[in-house]
């Protein structure tokens, strides 16, 4: 699949992407992407966040692939049974430990626990080992009861602009290859 055959969803997490990270640089490159926008980025409520995105899943006019960083990777999955439209591929980045009492901030809990389905699109997850937001072994889990192809960004942080990540360019190459792999 190519950029123009999909409408590629860029879900961010909590308090939305900057301009310097690497989901809003992505955002500025492929034609077809567009953000899911929250109405408050800093106090995430669960049934808002999600039905945004259902919305924005359901008004694509192409095949959909998601690009969820943090917390938008659990907005993206609990969308799922009311999307309508094609979903073609999801790539999951750095999700957070949701249902996990120690991570904070303590609302992300509210977006907890993940379905444990797998999912019905091919997808791929990256996470790293030493997120402050989730452990690798949590990632791990859930990739493989999603049916997820799990990437080890090795000590990456929350793979955020604050730990190095503006443009990535390694995520974007593989972001590439796995667009190329999926079907319209």
């Amino acid at each position: 699949m190519k950029v123009s055959d999909a409408h590629i969803l860029i879900v961010p997490g909590y308090t939305n992407s900057g301009p310097d990270h690497w989901q809003s640089r992505w955002e500025r490159k492929l034609s077809t992407a567009r953000r899911v926008v929250q109405a408050e980025w800093s106090k995430p409520v669960r049934d808002d966040w999600v039905g945004r995105m259902v919305d924005a899943v359901n008004a694509a006019t192409k095949p959909v692939v998601i690009i969820a960083h943090s917390l938008g990777v659990p907005t993206a999955v609990h969308a799922l049974p009311h999307c309508k439209r094609k979903i073609a591929g999801a790539f999951l980045v750095a999700p957070p430990e949701v249902a996990n009492p120690k991570v904070r901030p303590k609302h992300f809990m509210t977006f907890g626990p993940y379905p444990r389905d797998p999912l019905p699109f091919p997808s791929l997850m990256i996470a790293s080992r030493n997120d402050p937001f989730g452990s690798y072994d949590h990632a791990g889990d859930i990739a493989n009861a999603w049916g997820s192809l799990l990437i080890d960004a090795g000590e990456a942080g929350h793979i955020n602009t604050e730990s190095g990540h503006g443009p990535w360019p390694e995520g974007s190459m593989v972001f590439a290859q796995f667009l190329s792999r999926l079907q319209a």
